[in-house]
């Protein structure tokens, strides 16, 4: 019988990765607490108008990449190819927008049918945080000193704030009209086949095109900052002035436009250049107007989204926590007692394993070894008889013969000693 595999760009996380999924998801959990935020644990599966209409016909998520199926009864329903949407959707549906500044975090899954390369998986995981309910300059700052701690906590250091504005409903389409004014005169020869497109329906997509190309011929293209209207300019000033007297370096990128269409004002981006091509490690920024478009009151937002798999590439693999300890059992008739003294030390909080079948002293000691523990407690036939076990140190060296009722003690008191060192 044929072996069942996997579906390509879905992967399987077994240890130490997984460990670093943990470490991503536990630090999220520690510092955006410290800020206000509270975890939301939603659906992966939405209605798909519900993607449609918040991210935007003419975006190549919804043109391309969305995992979109019919149900039993005809319903079209899409796997989540973001989170801000599904946040949106929830506090609507819940009633909880408008009733003052919400603040959500949120971790899992997300599925875009993408052609998978390194950093990026067709079910792939991001951390998200929205903030919702203030039109305030000063929380986009937040958001954005808040996230650089948090990477900060995860040990990253060597990234790049890319920082620009995108104007608001009433700037913004001034400067689409001088943008399609600029991209009249291109033809096929400037622009790949998705630009001729887009510079018809989203303009401002045209300048978030990776194609060299394209690149090239818009290198020119008029920058949205000089046609900012002035509340915008202002609200885009404190942000920076912020930043500044926090000492956040960042680097203005007037051609960042992110991929989603509900982004308006602030908008960002963190880009590493240690994981290749796929650079972007998060990315975020504000959009006002998103809940109205969901049906919702018409409520103000900012937050962002960090690809796991890509801060992920850029952690240290080695976080598993070694154990405590390694319990050999040398008398077969010592297993059940050896469980149960195991047991007794996991249930005062220490971290260890113990043997379940007879097994050899040699493949014992190579188990304890391999394990990492810091004591390998040996419990044979005398150990059995006078109710005690021998504690080796595994690191440092040299043994001691301790009492079973001393042994929480005699362990503790060693570790604290260790962590002295």
């Amino acid at each position: 019988m044929d072996k069942i595999q996997k579906i390509k760009g879905f992967a399987d996380l077994f240890p130490p990765d997984s460990g670093v999924f943990s470490f991503i998801e536990g630090t999220a959990r520690d510092v955006f607490a410290r800020y206000g935020y509270k975890e939301l644990r939603l659906p992966v599966l939405e209605r798909t108008e519900l993607f449609a209409r918040s991210i935007g016909e003419e975006t190549d998520v919804v043109q391309k990449e969305m995992y979109t199926f019919p149900d039993r009864k005809g319903r079209s329903l899409t796997l989540r190819p973001e989170a801000t949407a599904g946040v949106m959707r929830a506090v609507i549906e819940d009633k909880r927008a408008g009733e003052g500044l919400l603040k959500y975090f949120a971790y899992g899954p997300m599925f875009r049918y993408e052609r998978p390369q390194k950093g990026r998986m067709r079910q792939f995981h991001q951390i998200d945080v929205e903030a919702v309910g203030s039109p305030d300059a000063l929380l986009d700052a937040e958001v954005l000193l808040m996230l650089d701690e948090y990477l900060r906590a995860l040990g990253l250091d060597n990234l790049t704030v890319e920082l620009n504005s995108l104007g608001c409903r009433a700037c913004r389409p001034v400067f689409l009209d001088v943008l399609r004014e600029f991209l009249k005169g291109m033809h096929k020869e400037h622009l790949c086949e998705d630009c001729l497109r887009r510079k018809l329906t989203n303009p401002l997509r045209v300048l978030d095109c990776k194609v060299p190309q394209c690149k090239e011929f818009t290198a020119d293209a008029p920058k949205i900052t000089d046609h900012l209207c002035p509340e915008c300019a202002a609200h885009f000033a404190v942000v920076k002035g912020v930043l500044d007297a926090a000492g956040l370096r960042y680097t203005l990128s007037p051609r960042l436009v992110r991929g989603l269409d509900y982004y308006v004002r602030t908008t960002f981006e963190i880009v590493s250049g240690d994981i290749g091509a796929q650079s972007s490690v998060a990315g975020g920024g504000r959009y006002d107007g998103l809940t109205a478009s969901l049906g919702g009151p018409d409520v103000p937002g900012v937050g962002f989204a960090c690809g796991m798999e890509r801060l992920a590439l850029l952690i240290d693999r080695d976080l598993e926590v070694a154990p405590d300890f390694f319990l050999a059992v040398l008398d077969a008739s010592g297993l059940a007692l050896g469980l149960l003294l195991a047991q007794g030390l996991r249930r005062a909080g220490f971290a260890g394993e113990a043997p379940f079948a007879p097994r050899s002293v040699k493949s014992q000691m190579r188990a304890a070894d391999k394990s990492g523990a810091r004591f390998c407690l040996v419990l044979g036939t005398d150990e059995l008889a006078a109710g005690t076990v021998v504690v080796k140190d595994m690191r440092a060296g040299g043994q001691e013969t301790v009492a079973q009722d001393l042994l929480e003690a005699y362990l503790r008191a060693r570790l604290e000693e260790a962590k002295g060192e």
